[in-house]
């Protein structure tokens, strides 16, 4: 039996739903992919209390944060949320720092870009986010780094803008491996350019 691998999503409240619902599907879902099955999302909290999204959703962590170790995860995902920007969710930067230190890719978009900014871990890698002027406000070091694009991947690290999910996942999907190339070119077709034919592309790929 093939080892199903672990993409570990960060949750807290206010989390922006939709900044990570492209990605986190798609990698749940096995359809396209080179191993269907072969990666799961599991939810990772500051501790086991339930959080409430954005949304109004509540989400129950599968695991607390001092519970993750890197060597046990495929990639830390960061989504945005209003705690990011009020300085809280200072540990999940300290541990996305770990990762990184491993090895271990990660993954953050809009206001978790904020907070790698400030932890310093943008100051010398490639990145992005939803303004230059955002990521000043940090008073990070890092502004000549900054690439003016919906998502960005400098080896083990990407990075997003908020208003950029689609792109924020191809990044994701990409450094995953999970589909072969043509595959996640015709997933993006299909939901960052809204263009039907990969629709049908992906149907003619199969569901593996």
């Amino acid at each position: 039996m093939p080892t199903t691998r672990t993409v570990h999503l960060a949750v807290y409240d206010t989390l922006a739903d939709w900044e990570v619902g492209h990605a986190t599907a798609h990698i749940n879902n096995g359809n396209w992919q080179r191993e269907p099955g072969g990666s799961r999302v599991r939810t990772v909290g500051e501790a086991r209390r339930p959080v409430t999204t954005m949304g109004g959703m509540t989400i129950v962590p599968d695991l607390a944060l001092d519970e993750l170790d890197p060597a046990d995860s495929a990639m830390l995902i960061l989504p945005g949320a209003d705690t990011w920007l009020s300085g809280g969710n200072g540990a999940f930067a300290a541990k996305a720092a770990d990762f990184l230190a491993t090895g271990v890719p990660v993954a953050a978009i809009c206001g978790a870009t904020a907070g790698l900014a400030s932890a310093g871990l943008l100051d010398e890698r490639r990145h992005t986010s939803n303004a230059p002027e955002f990521l000043a406000a940090t008073g990070y070091a890092g502004a000549d780094h900054y690439v003016d694009e919906p998502a960005v991947t400098d080896g083990d690290l990407i990075t997003g803008s908020g208003v950029a999910p689609a792109e924020f996942a191809r990044e994701v999907l990409a450094r995953l491996d999970l589909y072969t190339p043509s595959v996640l070119a015709s997933w993006y077709k299909l939901y960052g350019q809204r263009d039907p034919a990969g629709f049908f592309e992906l149907m003619s790929a199969g569901q593996g």
